[in-house]
């Protein structure tokens, strides 16, 4: 072998073992990234399991803590029931009353009056001797209330707007007034018109104002508490002593207040138990106090443990009760339809077949009083009415429309009549 031959052979031999070697690399390569996707896929895997156990944990945990009673409202709402003007809380370990505030316009006053109204403020802070909470309550105001009352009160007066326009009328007819008079009683009539009018106007402007949500009103309330076991021997107490006490205690302190807010011309008063009731309401209903006031929800029931539907077999009742009068009437109706058709109907064929039925009733009225007239003149007179009348009769004999019930209710009728 020559030398090129060797150096051919050799590298003959390279060329295959590289060959060899990419093989080798792009096998490892293909293997690792297999494995580096069954190793991803089984991690993914335990991933899905782990958020599936979670999951299910949590819809357990959001199912148990969806699930609400009598109690957990109670414990949300943060008190126990309005009585005596006072706001229950913690079983009666808590007793508020709330003083409803009537600001001022600091802005429009005088420098002296400014300065009163700071230092009425100090005086008010300086006399205080107990804990007090200040609340604010934002409301959008209701105009359905005030729109009813126009309403109500502009009946009167378009009612003595027409009286006074009758007066004026029968005044100008009668002819018996001096101008001056007249001119007097239609001063008056204009007067009421204006009135009216004016009324008119205002409850377009009244309603008008209703459609703007954007109508906000402010409520400035001062809460006093009062805690019975800060007393002496509290524990010895009945709980109605201790409901006395409360009241007591917070009234003093109440009117104390309300006395010292007026040397900084501020007005105050107790709210009732019924405007507590409001005032709590509209804090947990925001939205629906807007529509849905106090007294409306009270008459809907829903004073009733947030039950508003009536009993099921209450309502179930009541639908069968609407189902048995509409199948009653129902029944009615077909059966007065039915007899005012059957009625209609023997009118019908009566007036149908008239002529067939005069031909029998003659023939039965002149065979029924055969004997009291000559035999010949009776056999001629049905003879007559046979040959006169005869096709109808025995048209309608064919066609069974005049049967012998028919003409002896006829002649019965008649003879009733005659009677």
């Amino acid at each position: 072998m020559n030398e090129n031959t060797m150096t051919e052979l050799l590298f003959m031999v390279l060329i295959f073992m590289v060959v060899i070697l990419l093989i080798l690399v792009i096998t490892y390569i293909i293997l690792s990234v297999k494995s580096k996707k069954r190793r991803k896929s089984a991690e993914n895997k335990n991933i899905l399991r782990t958020n599936k156990n979670v999951t299910e944990k949590t819809k357990k945990e959001s199912v148990k803590s969806t699930s609400y009673n009598q109690q957990s409202i109670y414990k949300f709402m943060k008190f126990d029931k309005i009585e005596d003007n006072m706001i229950v809380q913690r079983n009666g370990k808590r007793y508020l009353m709330v003083i409803e505030c009537q600001g001022v316009n600091y802005d429009l006053m005088s420098k002296m009056e400014k300065i009163a109204v700071e230092e009425g403020f100090q005086q008010f802070l300086n006399t205080l001797r107990h804990p007090i909470q200040i609340y604010i309550q934002t409301r959008t105001i209701n105009l359905g209330d005030s729109i009813a009352r126009y309403k109500e009160q502009i009946k009167g007066i378009e009612e003595k707007y027409r009286n006074k326009e009758y007066e004026y009328n029968k005044m100008v007819e009668s002819g018996r007034y001096t101008n001056a008079q007249l001119e007097k009683q239609f001063f008056e009539l204009t007067k009421q018109k204006n009135m009216v009018e004016y009324s008119r106007d205002l409850i377009s402007t009244t309603e008008k104002m209703s459609l703007n949500r954007g109508v906000l009103n402010k409520k400035y309330y001062i809460v006093v508490p009062y805690y019975p076991e800060d007393s002496a021997n509290s524990g010895q107490y009945a709980v109605e002593e201790i409901r006395n006490m409360a009241f007591s205690e917070l009234y003093t302190k109440s009117q104390t207040i309300i006395r010292t807010l007026s040397a900084c011309s501020v007005s105050g008063k107790i709210l009732n138990s019924k405007e507590l009731v409001d005032l709590l309401y509209v804090a947990y209903n925001r939205d629906e106090a807007e529509t849905f006031g106090t007294d409306m929800a009270m008459k809907s029931g829903y004073d009733d443990l947030y039950s508003t539907a009536p009993d099921v077999f209450e309502k179930k009742i009541q639908i069968l009760d609407k189902q048995i009068e509409k199948a009653a009437m129902d029944l009615v109706v077909d059966k007065v339809e039915k007899a005012k058709s059957r009625a209609q109907q023997l009118a019908e064929e009566k007036e149908q077949n008239m002529d067939a039925l005069i031909g029998k009733m003659a023939q039965m009225i002149m065979e029924t009083n055969k004997n009291s007239v000559e035999e010949g003149i009776a056999e001629d007179v049905i003879r007559e009415i046979k040959d006169e009348l005869g096709q109808q009769i025995s048209k309608s004999d064919e066609k069974g429309d005049v049967s012998d019930e028919q003409i002896q209710e006829t002649t019965s009728r008649r003879t009733r009549k005659a009677g």
